[in-house]
């Protein structure tokens, strides 16, 4: 049963390098583990001039790159509306979870990530789903917490928050 969580917080706050500490601790607990970012702006993931990138400039609706060590599958959405959460999560293989960066206002338990030195307001109450926060300062809150420097804690946090996606009410949104 896969299972999901999120890491939100303000740019700048450490998501992504606590993402990238964090994946090693959970896979060496013997969980497979997958992630999805969400990017607020366009973004390629080929190279202009790569065989990849003039197919899909030249008007493939989706390109695939192969190889002996992995695959990429690129879909244009050109007019097309983005895809909520739950469908791109559907379109992945299984995993038993699911670390979820970005989509902060979607209805997925979330982890709040937050540095002082960023200068940015706390997410909580405002922002949906905050179940526990990972900081470098104590939060305003009660809420389960750990310093952003404890991987081993923001772990243990991770397996005690993270929802089966089944029990997951993805009506519940909060708009921007």
């Amino acid at each position: 049963m896969t299972r999901i969580i999120g890491l939100a917080g303000w740019s700048g706050a450490g998501k992504t390098t606590l993402m990238v500490r964090l994946l090693p601790c959970l896979i060496g607990r013997g969980l497979s583990v997958s992630t999805l970012k969400h990017a607020h702006h366009r973004f390629d993931v080929d190279v202009p001039g790569k065989d990849s990138w003039e197919h899909r400039k030249a008007g493939a609706q989706q390109v695939m790159v192969a190889s002996g060590a992995r695959w990429a599958l690129m879909t244009e959405l050109r007019t097309a509306r983005e895809p909520t959460l739950p469908e791109l999560i559907a379109r992945m293989d299984p995993a038993d979870l699911v670390i979820v960066e970005g989509y902060k206002r979607d209805a997925h338990p979330k982890i709040e990530v937050h540095r002082a030195a960023n200068g940015k307001p706390w997410m909580r109450p405002d922002m949906p789903g905050i179940v526990a926060v990972a900081s470098d300062i104590p939060a305003p809150y009660e809420l389960p917490q750990a310093h952003l420097d404890d991987v081993e804690a923001i772990a243990d946090i991770v397996l005690a928050h993270a929802a089966p996606l089944a029990a997951i009410d993805w009506a519940v949104r909060q708009e921007a």
